[in-house]
């Protein structure tokens, strides 16, 4: 493989402790035509491929563009200790928190194209006294962004109007200023990213059988719904809102091109019983592409060698896709009006 023309990808691996730098080792041995640019410590990658019994070229990056099978450049920020696999170590928090920086910075800059994440410990950066809630919330500040949760695999994508809450916590969290808000952002992704010339969302209701008209629950008469029709009359093609029971039935998924949940749980175990292994989280609003692993840290299985890097591989993927068709477009042309990758599919 050698084209002056391959996107450089900027790899995090996330926890130390984890499945993370195996993870990119492994992505790093195949032939997926893009540049890919470890941020990470060069010793913590050495003994992740001794683990994996593989053979990982380890370059200094210097900008290039091209690569081979097995190679992987490194941009080296070094860890505070060494490893124990399965044993995250508050020490290495400002480690982690550093690479993520240099993935945005370097994004944001022009040195990547677009970063994609390996799963990292939470609690132990917390642990090291770091205020921290996720990737998705770090690049948001970072960049100062606005910013929507989707999931996607080849044949289902889903935005999320609320992520980590507690379940009586959501009713309240459903208003019309953030609703618009998300639903704005997702739609505006669909056409830029995606490339979907008048993308279709439908949208879920928060109650069963979406509210019943009002006799199992109000928010879609009094909030949801009154969204919508806003919407709606500036031109977004929008369904719903839709009981969530019925909505991913196969009649009913070729109407649309993403759907909008209204919490964490309402519709990811559809998408994640379907394709748990080429699920690919994505950060939609962020000024530069990132999608990541859909999975945690697996402190159980780091260091056997044994993790299965397929949901790294489809991320990875999807990256690649995403920063292909920004190349290829005009300087401040919108992508509206393309026809939408093929990985992950339109439904």
């Amino acid at each position: 493989m050698n084209s002056l023309a391959l996107p450089r990808l900027a790899l995090t691996a996330g926890e130390p402790a984890g499945v993370g730098p195996e993870l990119l080792v492994r992505l790093a041995a195949t032939p997926l035509a893009a540049n890919f640019i470890a941020i990470t410590d060069r010793g913590l990658l050495e003994r992740a491929a001794a683990r994996c019994g593989l053979s990982v070229q380890l370059i200094e990056d210097d900008g290039s563009q091209d690569r081979r099978p097995g190679e992987l450049r490194i941009r080296h920020i070094p860890l505070a200790v060494e490893e124990i696999p399965g044993h995250p170590d508050p020490r290495n928090a400002r480690h982690v928190l550093a690479t993520l920086t240099e993935a945005a910075d370097g994004c944001t800059s022009g040195r990547y194209a677009a970063v994609v994440t390996a799963p990292l410990q939470k609690s132990s950066i917390n642990d090291a006294g770091v205020a921290f809630t996720g990737h998705t919330e770090f690049f948001a500040g970072h960049s100062h962004a606005e910013v929507v949760m989707m999931l996607a695999s080849p044949e289902l994508r889903i935005a999320l109007a609320t992520t980590h809450l507690p379940l009586q916590a959501v009713p309240a969290a459903i208003q019309a200023a953030s609703l618009e808000r998300t639903l704005r952002i997702v739609h505006s992704e669909l056409s830029a990213k995606f490339g979907f010339a008048e993308p279709r969302i439908a949208v879920l209701g928060l109650n069963p059988h979406a509210g019943e008209n009002g006799h199992l629950g109000r928010e879609e008469i009094e909030t949801i719904f009154p969204v919508m029709e806003k919407l709606r009359r500036e031109g977004m093609r929008l369904s719903g809102p839709l009981p969530a029971d019925t909505a991913f039935v196969p009649a009913q998924r070729q109407h649309y091109d993403a759907v909008l949940a209204m919490y964490h749980d309402q519709a990811l175990p559809v998408l994640k019983s379907e394709a748990f292994d080429r699920t690919v989280n994505i950060t939609l609003g962020l000024p530069f592409i990132r999608t990541s692993v859909d999975h945690g840290t697996a402190l159980d299985l780091a260091g056997t060698g044994k993790a299965d890097p397929s949901s790294l591989i489809a991320a990875a993927t999807l990256a690649l896709e995403l920063a292909t068709r920004h190349a290829m477009l005009p300087p401040s042309t919108s992508s509206a009006g393309r026809q939408a990758p093929t990985s992950p599919a339109t439904p």
